[in-house]
């Protein structure tokens, strides 16, 4: 049976040439970078390379670029550090962040006394800048905390304009921006943001490597102490290998930026036909015009049908999701979609279908035939 893989929002299909660069690493450059004879200066000097590559691509210096094991741990290093040694009073950011953000932000405000506000949202889920900036106006001591895209329903956050908000309100601004890096061009010389959060395996590099982007003169303290790695804020030994698959995996991914979405939004597009073609009433949760690979649908069935849905496609090889992958297994609804929808919608099913360049046509059509046979 041909799977159907159409969950790249949770992860990614290495590329062979990331596979390539890892295993070459893997082979000949197994050195400690840590270590001060010749492997492991070499394997040092593939690390310092790598860092290098990622930070002009994002048009930043190489200082400012931090690795870590995940976008989990980045986005807990910064938020801890925003409220231990910021001495950040209160963090403004929504009820539809990743689970990433939000579990860890309700985690501070039960350990430290945070005060956490959520910002409105429009009726498509995007963020009410009116109402940011109403909050900002307090000027307390105060971090934002808004994904760049969101990981379920595709939105874009206007950063430029969060940013200069933050930037006037003299508060930092932090995003995660998992699904953003490797989609689209993302320049930080443009974009008033304090701190970016990234991860390979979005892009098609490997799982279990990450980075943080931490402007220049922002003090950051180490999140678990041991050894002196990554400018003594991140301790543990590096994984050449990892890092070198995720600065290949973001390098591929900005020299095949335009074609590779243009691709992805043409399968978009017939996906969208399609529905309209066979599923009169179907709707497409957030905002419209979000980003090119991800889709959120509502699909005008019996509610019956939310239960089994994902089981009955997998049965016929076609991996999609109800919503982020940390959530997967569960039968709680959306946390959101129940933001963003009626009550008397919630739940009814809803498919994320989330796309990549290995995507074809056939595949869309398969998903299309199967849905009609439920």
């Amino acid at each position: 049976m041909k799977q159907v893989y159409l969950d790249n929002a949770s992860t990614t299909q290495l590329r062979e040439e990331v596979i390539e660069a890892m295993t070459e690493v893997l082979k000949n450059n197994f050195g400690n970078p840590s270590s001060t004879y010749s492997m492991g200066r070499s394997a040092k000097a593939i690390i310092e390379t790598s860092r290098k590559q990622i930070s002009k691509l994002l048009n930043v210096a190489s200082q400012e670029i931090i690795f870590t094991s995940s976008a989990t741990e980045g986005n807990n290093w910064v938020l801890l550090n925003a409220v231990k040694n910021l001495k950040i009073q209160r963090i403004i950011t929504s009820k539809i962040e990743h689970h990433a953000v939000l579990n860890t932000v309700l985690e501070l405000q039960k350990q430290f006394g945070v005060e956490v506000v959520f910002v409105n949202l429009t009726e498509n889920g995007n963020i009410n800048l009116s109402h940011l900036e109403e909050l900002l106006k307090d000027e307390k001591s105060t971090l934002v905390s808004l994904m760049f895209v969101n990981n379920e329903i595709g939105n874009i956050l206007e950063v430029e304009r969060v940013g200069a908000l933050c930037k006037e309100h003299k508060a930092y601004f932090h995003s995660d921006a998992v699904q953003a890096v490797g989609k689209i061009p993302v320049d930080l010389s443009k974009i008033p943001l304090d701190f970016l959060v990234a991860t390979a395996h979005k892009f098609h590099g490997p799982k279990g490597i990450g980075f943080v982007f931490i402007r220049k003169g922002i003090p950051l303290k180490p999140l678990f102490f041991g050894g002196s790695q990554e400018k003594g804020i991140r301790a543990g030994t590096e994984p050449t290998h990892q890092i070198v698959g995720l600065a290949k995996a973001l390098q591929l991914a900005y020299n095949n930026l335009e074609a590779e979405r243009e691709h992805i939004l043409s399968l978009r597009n017939y996906l969208i036909e399609q529905l309209e073609q066979n599923f009169k009433g179907y709707k497409i949760n957030g905002d419209r015009n979000g980003i090119y690979n991800i889709l959120n649908i509502q699909l005008p069935f019996s509610e019956s049908v939310t239960t089994t849905i994902l089981f009955s496609l997998d049965m016929k090889g076609i991996a999609v999701s109800r919503g982020s992958a940390c959530q997967s297994g569960s039968l709680i609804p959306s946390h959101v979609l129940e933001e963003i929808l009626p009550q008397s919608e919630i739940n009814k099913p809803s498919l994320r279908i989330s796309f990549s360049h290995f995507n074809t046509k056939e595949d869309i059509d398969k998903l299309i035939v199967t849905l009609k046979e439920l």
